[in-house]
């Protein structure tokens, strides 16, 4: 072969590879590790349908169990796993879930942060300052009073609040499985909220009666997040699993992976 052609199947070669390059990294996420964090009431137990979709489509899937105790206390246990995860992370918080994340998502590890009807305070605020002054005629949510630091929701107007669209069987078992919420948690305040930082994606549940959806927008804007609504309860990531379950895949699909 004479060096012209040579040089030009060289030329073609480059071409093709650098093509091939470019079509792998559109077909592959840039970040392939997601970790799932829970709010009050609950455990990582309801991420399951979540779980299953995201492992299905290769990601490396990690579930926090958040003690709910306190909110320095959750962090230090989603810091934990963010250290464990392989690569970047995609850092995903439901509800109280919001907080956590907006307080651990600095970590240089997190390449994006995905708020499912979550809280995402500012600096300075909590989930308390943000749920302190409830719009004229928005529902309650039925909390009971604290016994001994920690809150639960009552166990009869659960499904009803939190998960009207879930299985009834299993909003029943839901409600009578909650986790203790401690108050101190609520309380917790944010110091660098992660979501100034990195880029964010909120998915509005428009049926939530915990977190009202003019709130959920307002915050998912002060943001500058991403957003997406779907018709869903607070419990949208376990009734429609594969409604949040695409909003991951969006956000691990866009950030840079280093």
């Amino acid at each position: 072969m004479s060096n012209a052609l040579t040089m030009i199947a060289s030329a073609a070669a480059l071409v093709l590879g650098m093509t091939a390059t470019g079509a792998n990294a559109a077909g592959s996420p840039a970040v392939k590790s997601i970790i799932l964090v829970h709010g009050g009431f609950v455990d990582g137990a309801g991420w399951e349908g979540v779980y299953y979709l995201l492992k299905k489509d290769g990601y490396d899937v990690t579930i926090v169990q958040n003690p709910t105790t306190s909110l320095a206390d959750d962090v230090a246990v989603t810091k934990r796993a963010i250290a464990a995860a392989p690569g970047k992370v995609i850092l995903v918080g439901h509800s109280y879930g919001g907080a956590v994340i907006s307080e651990s998502g600095t970590d240089p590890k997190v390449a994006g942060l995905v708020y499912i009807t979550a809280f995402a305070p500012d600096a300075g605020e909590s989930v308390s300052t943000l749920i302190a002054n409830p719009p004229p005629g928005a529902p309650v949510p039925p909390i009971l009073a604290p016994v001994d630091g920690y809150l639960f929701l009552d166990r009869a107007k659960f499904a009803g609040s939190f998960a009207a669209d879930v299985r009834p069987d299993l909003a029943q078992f839901m409600a009578d499985s909650q986790v203790p919420w401690a108050v101190a948690a609520l309380e917790g305040k944010i110091t660098a909220p992660a979501w100034k930082a990195k880029p964010s994606w909120y998915l509005v549940a428009t049926d939530d009666k915990m977190i009202q959806p003019p709130a959920q927008r307002a915050m998912a804007k002060r943001a500058k997040a991403v957003v997406s609504e779907a018709p869903g309860s607070h419990a949208i990531y376990v009734s429609h699993p594969d409604v949040v379950a695409k909003v991951i895949e969006q956000a691990a699909a866009s950030v840079p992976a280093n």
